[in-house]
């Protein structure tokens, strides 16, 4: 596949919005032992939001698809996790612009530019034990694989593993941002919830890639 359409995005975005609704109570627990209890909750009613949204139709370009997840995470989930996924998507989407598809570098700028939004708004860095230390390493990882030549439906595959490794390697991790900063050495044993959304968010966009090849 040489490009993704609106339509493989959204099919994206309905894939994730249905992988955290499925693991709403598997990410709760993961909140409750570090967090709030809420990040399952939020991040299945900003999405179900969000498919509410699409379901009246997919927007004709690529900017306005992201930018309309970005601005209804924002206005619809609570905690942290709508205002640092809300910047991701409208972030991707002030890269990507007004076009119908996006190449390979094009959908690796925009998620290289959806991570520094997160960056810009948390501040967080390896090791803090937060989605950093999943996507980060995503994003890389698909970057890397484009310029080995890799297809983008690979290249999301590597994204995916990469993001997965991420978030096993919070386990071990104390936590140096957000809420589960405040347990010091006790938060260290449990997966980070950010981490576990965000390798679900790469695991459904090499599904819905590989799957449009």
């Amino acid at each position: 596949m040489a490009a993704v359409d609106t339509a493989v995005l959204a099919d994206w975005i309905t894939r994730y919005r249905d992988a955290v609704t499925a693991q709403r109570d598997w990410l709760t627990e993961l909140d409750s032992a570090i967090g709030d209890a809420d990040h399952g909750a939020n991040m299945a009613r900003g999405f179900a939001a969000v498919g509410d949204k699409l379901a009246l139709g997919t927007p004709a370009t690529v900017d306005e698809l992201l930018k309309t997840v970005g601005m209804t995470l924002v206005s619809s989930v609570g905690g942290a996790s709508g205002p640092l996924y809300g910047t991701f998507f409208l972030r991707m989407g002030m890269s990507a612009g007004a076009v119908a598809e996006l190449d390979g570098p094009g959908l690796a700028a925009a998620l290289r530019a959806g991570l520094e939004g997160i960056v810009a708004r948390g501040k967080p860095e390896a090791g803090d034990k937060t989605m950093f230390d999943a996507m980060a390493p995503a994003v890389d990882a698909f970057d890397a694989a484009l310029a080995g030549e890799a297809s983008m439906s690979d290249a999301a595959r590597a994204a995916a593993e990469a993001a997965a490794v991420g978030r096993d390697a919070t386990l071990d991790l104390v936590a140096r941002k957000g809420r589960a900063s405040y347990l010091g050495e006790r938060s260290a044993g449990h997966l980070d919830p950010g981490a576990a959304s965000t390798a679900l968010l790469f695991e459904t966009l090499a599904a819905a890639i590989a799957d449009s090849a």
